[in-house]
């Protein structure tokens, strides 16, 4: 084993599930099922490891500094129970609402390294080894890494580190270049869509639509079927791509104040939705009635959309859409983010060509305006 892993990936791909799992596997009394290295899951570590009991097993999360021990703790112990679940400060402020984003800077702080530092010097108290695990360890900043960096440097005697980051970019070369890097690459759709049906019981219609909105993670999937608002917001992107092409503002703006209303998380789910109307539409064009499609359930609506518009340019589409999401992810105005997508989308299936939502200040037109 090495002392320190960094476990990269996008989110919800199963780094913090296979960080738990090996935990469980160190401290396991069989020693491997089968020469496998498995944890047995039958005996007292086992067991304490899988309910969060374990002496010698540490999670940690970035919280915000007005965050209460309680609801770390109950975050952690969901993390435990459900690995795949949203527990994150930044995306989910509140356990009890799924529906808004924090503001409040969510990282770890040099005190609470100093504290972590603490904990895993200690030597094991029951098991061969002391597991620290930190999810989110990309959300250090300079001084705080600095600080982590000894103990990678110099780690106590039987102790490994594993730390979890979705985006290893941002991390400091000092602390990449002392794990051993293991990358979780997005899940398949037919993954996805299997463990709902088998392990959430979902609906096997429900599953395959959910399983191909998830993007790859599935703590996304989760989410979306926690949320039981999918379906109008999914009629509510189809209904803004199909008003967009009339050019009538008077049918457009009741949408665009509809959906500003919603929050800026909601709005960047319904962008998401919209970007999956459009590539089913690609995949339809390319490739007929042999497509997986996402809204499988729309086939009939795509089908006469792609014979209709033959000539509009879908790959603008895709490309305006996700260019509004950036620009509501970095706090534009929601509503003329909306009405200048609507605007460049009615272009774009017509035919026409257009590089960009908003023109750039230094582009020669802005430059003569």
């Amino acid at each position: 084993m090495a002392q320190s892993y960094l476990f990269h990936g996008p989110d919800g791909v199963g780094k913090r599930a296979a960080a738990l799992v090996l935990a469980q596997a160190l401290l396991c009394e069989k020693k491997g099922r089968s020469g496998e290295g498995l944890a047995c899951g039958r005996c007292l570590p086992c067991t304490k490891a899988q309910r969060g009991l374990h002496p010698d097993i540490h999670v940690y999360v970035p919280y915000p500094k007005d965050a209460s021990i309680e609801d770390v703790t109950e975050r952690i112990q969901i993390l435990f129970e459900n690995p795949y679940r949203l527990v994150d400060f930044k995306r989910r402020p509140s356990l009890d609402d799924a529906g808004k984003t924090s503001s409040k800077q969510v990282i770890y702080n040099v005190e609470r390294i100093a504290e972590i530092m603490k904990d895993l010097h200690f030597v094991p108290v029951e098991g061969s080894y002391s597991v620290g695990i930190l999810v989110d360890a990309d959300r250090m900043n300079a001084p705080t890494a600095n600080k982590f960096l000894k103990m990678l440097e110099e780690p106590p005697e039987r102790t490994i580190i594993i730390l979890t980051a979705e985006r290893s970019d941002q991390m400091l070369p000092t602390i990449l270049s002392r794990c051993q890097h293991i990358r979780f690459d997005p899940l398949s759709a037919a993954d996805i869509e299997q463990t709902l049906v088998e392990r959430e019981q979902v609906q096997p219609e429900r599953a395959s639509f959910v399983a191909r909105m998830a993007d790859g993670s599935f703590t996304n999937a989760l989410e979306l079927l926690a949320n039981e608002e999918l379906a109008s917001r999914r009629e509510l992107a189809f209904e803004f791509i199909r008003q967009s092409f009339s050019k009538n503002p008077d049918r457009v703006m009741p949408f665009v104040e509809r959906i500003s209303k919603l929050g800026r998380e909601p709005v960047k789910q319904l962008l998401g939705l919209m970007l999956s109307w459009v590539r089913d539409l690609v995949l339809y064009e390319a490739a007929g009635e042999a497509a997986s499609l996402v809204n499988v359930d729309k086939t009939e609506a795509i089908r006469k959309f792609v014979a209709g518009l033959g000539d509009a340019r879908l790959d603008l589409m895709v490309g305006f859409i996700e260019e509004a999401t950036r620009l509501v992810e970095g706090n534009c105005h929601v509503a003329l983010t909306l009405l200048v997508l609507a605007d460049a989308l009615a272009d774009a299936m017509r035919g026409h060509n257009r590089a960009n939502l908003f023109e750039p200040l230094d582009s020669p037109v802005m430059a003569i305006a």
